[in-house]
């Protein structure tokens, strides 16, 4: 899984790529109204941000244009080892699409009891 900030993008852009099933599963947070993605990140944000990302999934060519804000922090030297980053909650704005085709990589999978980021 790779994030970058856009290029001359502010805060709130960020471009997401993920090309593997098990770290999108990990990056997943299916319990959420709408879906979302933990993202590992260093940066500082704050609950209820909002922010805009680019998701690339897989192989695919084409980035899926992704609003949301944020709803979970894990900051850096968290107990446990946990990764730093924010979890994102998608808004409704794009009729599920991003929740549809990441489920869609994921199908079979969202019913494991493996942990993730977030749980």
């Amino acid at each position: 899984m790779s994030v970058t900030n856009a290029p001359a993008a502010r805060q709130g852009i960020l471009s997401l790529t993920i090309k593997d099933k098990n770290a999108l599963y990990a990056a997943y947070m299916q319990y959420v109204k709408n879906g979302g993605l933990f993202i590992p990140t260093n940066k500082k944000y704050s609950l209820g941000d909002e922010v805009f990302m680019l998701l690339t999934l897989m192989e695919e060519t084409e980035r899926i244009p992704v609003a949301g804000k944020i709803i979970w922090i894990t900051p850096v030297g968290a107990e446990g080892n946990r990764a730093a980053g924010i979890g994102v909650q998608f808004s409704d704005q794009d009729g599920g699409m991003a929740r549809n085709k990441i489920e869609g990589y994921l199908a079979g999978a969202l019913k494991s009891d493996r942990p993730t980021h977030t749980m």
